[in-house]
């Protein structure tokens, strides 16, 4: 079988490895590379669960292949922590109870992540636009809301 050659920067780092052409990019992260933080529920980019940014946007990553980000800029939630200090929308997501099962939460986050760097002053239905795109069963998804516009307010504050 034939391996195709990709380079592309991954959580700030460069990557240069192989890849079978036919892998999608959620199962390339989580078994090429260990990176099981990409969840992959419906693997039909119905759910969200996968969701990572590639090149500031929110993509499926169980739609995708792995191929594809050759050249490309891919971040995952992994990324999103600086060490062991949770990014601030991870931290507002435990602050406000965004989260309860778990599951959904890496993809809810990418997608807000990217959305907030592109949307600084949303309003509550702005960000229920944005995720509704990423099924959570758990939540309600008042909790992932609060935790979105208590990111955005804090960052509109910052210099």
């Amino acid at each position: 079988m034939t391996q195709a050659q990709i380079t592309f920067s991954l959580n700030g780092e460069q990557h240069q490895t192989t890849v079978d052409p036919r892998t999608h990019l959620a199962d390339f992260l989580r078994h090429g590379l260990g990176l099981t933080g990409t969840h992959v529920g419906c693997e039909h980019g119905v759910c969200g669960a996968c969701t990572v940014i590639v090149d500031g946007l929110p993509v499926r990553s169980c739609l995708m292949l792995a191929v594809q980000v050759d050249g490309c800029t891919v971040e995952t939630v992994e990324g999103l922590a600086e060490g062991d200090a949770l990014s601030p929308l991870q931290q507002a997501f435990s602050t406000h109870h965004g989260l309860q099962c778990g599951f959904c939460t890496p993809g809810m986050l990418m997608t807000l992540e990217a959305f907030l760097r592109a949307t600084p002053s949303p309003t509550e239905q702005d960000i229920r636009i944005a995720i509704s795109g990423n099924i959570c069963r758990c939540t309600g998804y008042q909790g992932i809301v609060e935790a979105a516009l208590s990111v955005a307010a804090t960052r509109a504050d910052s210099p």
